[in-house]
């Protein structure tokens, strides 16, 4: 994945944020500015992450992080190439995306 356009990742302690645009409370948001002069940036929270690996064990816990960043990068992907922020296809993508990191990590620690 490239990053033309510098994207933060803020990891925030709360069990959920709120989404600035329709005050609803959840556990990752994107912001997409409308200028691409103006640096957008995801926000994930973390503070579930004991209570994940609680309910589903270490590796499903991270899986369930490392997902919520994948599906905020792809819409940053998709922001990039000034689509409309489309849900499924960035939860399909952000799976298939954690999926291969997943398939492929043993290659990745080798460097």
């Amino acid at each position: 994945m490239e990053f033309p356009i510098r994207v933060v990742i803020y990891l925030k302690k709360d069990d959920q944020i709120k989404n600035r645009t329709t005050k609803e409370m959840v556990t990752a948001t994107f912001f997409a500015p409308y200028e691409k002069d103006v640096e957008p940036y995801i926000r994930i929270a973390t503070g579930d992450y004991k209570d994940l690996i609680r309910e589903r064990g270490k590796i499903d816990a991270l899986y369930a992080m490392l997902e919520s960043i994948a599906h905020e990068l792809c819409h940053y992907q998709q922001w990039l190439e000034d689509k409309e922020l489309e849900e499924e296809e960035a939860e399909e993508k952000g799976s298939q995306l954690v999926d291969e990191y997943a398939e492929n990590i043993d290659s990745i620690l080798d460097f």
